[in-house]
């Protein structure tokens, strides 16, 4: 292939000899293809609860910028630094860290209200958190208290048909208010003449939704005042922030996303209907932020070796024995905000190897080695066995994910200890077998391995910030 001319999808494209040259780069954003990609997407690769908040903090020491892409406070990161143990809901990792900026995107369901909290509870911590290095998307959607209330009423229902196991805190129904086209955003805020209408249309929907299910009504007026309240609180913070971002691309900043949940609780791509409200998968770091596809350059996905999840919904590994319950002592297997308990089960490779293409990941970091130390054998799902028939991943329909099977394989465990391990050569031969020996089934290669919440205690493989 001559030098001005590459591959371009349907055959070839020509290009000119300068299309690649300093000054299109510095004035487009485009990058080369032999030079490092500066963004990373950190997903979560199966129920949530990998750890995401302990790499995002450890990789945010490179970033300069973090964006929380979707979700809401459902999703709870714990970050261990030094003695200080810090809990986070809502605000993007990288808020703990001095001199980064973060980014509440529109991507995200926002409660104002536990927003508020949570800035004066990190700021008891010594945490300093201000419009200077936080930014909320301006078109983002608000919570209310009536999406908490109708929430909490459906898990609270003695229909089955009504519950999926949600924490209570309003973020589907904050949801359905969006894909409605009737949700009160962060700019409505700025804009008091015209909140009392669209108070109007969105009780158009819920009064006749609270009147069916027995709820008492919510008048306009309490819905302003709740509004009118928190408002001086939070407009300061807000933004476009779509373009502080693409400044910041520009510019060459590196660019973390940090997602909630995992992968296998997507709208589209989970458990359905056992998932979550938003999109979870990596391409959504691109819709949930404002910034385009291209954006995006490493995605990095976080797994457990093991598997979790909580609520409801399919688990083929799961295990309601006392191996299930030792995996869950040992790994504290607690939500970070709800407290509930994990379910507990072997690694289901094939779950997490589905993952690997839904979401394109580059690169696993593989949490909680350490809570497999002194197992005399490990089992790893390969496959399922669905009415007779052996399948490689897991069916859409509620119904087979229901029936399916796992496939086990057996491997032998490790007597050695693996727990604050920071080199290959700290590893017992063993454990060291068991982790290629995922890369294999998952189809990915492990980027990071860590063996504690401590941050020091990681493996770096290959660092995501210098693809």
């Amino acid at each position: 292939m001559s030098a001005n001319v590459y591959p371009c999808g349907f055959g070839t494209r020509r290009l000119r000899r300068d299309y690649f040259c300093p000054k299109r780069i510095a004035r487009w954003g485009v990058q080369s293809s032999d030079g490092p990609m500066a963004n990373v997407v950190v997903i979560g690769a199966q129920w949530g609860d990998e750890g995401k908040g302990k790499i995002v903090d450890w990789l945010s020491i490179e970033a300069d910028v973090v964006v929380r892409f979707q979700g809401g406070h459902n999703a709870g990161h714990t970050l261990v630094i030094g003695n200080e143990v810090y809990k986070l809901a809502l605000l993007p990792s990288g808020i703990v860290r001095p001199g980064k900026l973060s980014v509440i995107g529109n991507g995200v369901v926002l409660d104002p209200y536990h927003l508020v909290e949570e800035i004066a509870k990190l700021g008891g911590q010594g945490v300093q958190i201000s419009p200077a290095n936080l930014k909320i998307a301006e078109n983002v959607t608000l919570i209310l208290g009536l999406h908490r209330e109708l929430d909490a009423h459906r898990e609270s229902s003695s229909s089955d048909a009504l519950k999926i196991g949600t924490t209570k805190r309003g973020i589907g129904p904050a949801y359905e208010d969006k894909v409605g086209r009737r949700a009160i955003r962060l700019m409505d805020l700025a804009e008091p003449a015209l909140l009392d209408q669209k108070i109007a249309r969105l009780l158009a929907h819920h009064e006749p939704l609270r009147r069916g299910l027995g709820l008492e009504p919510v008048s306009a007026r309490a819905i302003r005042d709740e509004l009118d309240c928190i408002a001086p609180k939070v407009l300061p913070y807000m933004a476009a922030t779509w373009e502080l971002l693409e400044e910041a691309r520009r510019a060459g900043k590196r660019i973390l996303f940090e997602g909630a949940q995992g992968a296998l609780l997507d709208v589209d791509h989970g458990t359905y209907p056992f998932v979550t409200s938003s999109n979870t998968v990596a391409a959504s770091a691109a819709t949930g932020s404002g910034l385009g596809p291209k954006a995006i350059g490493y995605v990095l996905g976080i797994a457990k070796a093991y598997t979790t999840r909580v609520g409801g919904g399919p688990f083929p590994t799961e295990l309601l024995d006392a191996i299930g319950e030792k995996i869950g002592d040992r790994g504290r297997e607690f939500g970070t905000n709800t407290g509930r308990r994990r379910r507990c089960g072997w690694f289901d490779a094939v779950l997490v190897r589905q993952t690997v293409k839904t979401s394109g990941i580059d690169g696993i970091a593989l949490t909680k080695l350490d809570i497999l130390d002194g197992f005399e054998e490990v089992k790893v799902c390969t496959s399922y066995q669905l009415d007779g028939q052996r399948i490689d991943r897991l069916p859409a329909s509620q119904a087979a994910q229901a029936r399916v099977e796992p496939v086990y394989e057996t491997i032998a465990g490790w007597d050695g200890v693996t727990a604050g391990a920071r080199s290959w050569a700290d590893l017992p031969a063993q454990a060291i077998k068991y982790v290629r020996r995922i890369e294999e089934l998952i189809e990915a290669p492990v980027t990071l391995l860590s063996t504690s919440p401590e941050r020091a205690d990681t493996i770096l493989v290959h660092n995501p910030f210098r693809d």
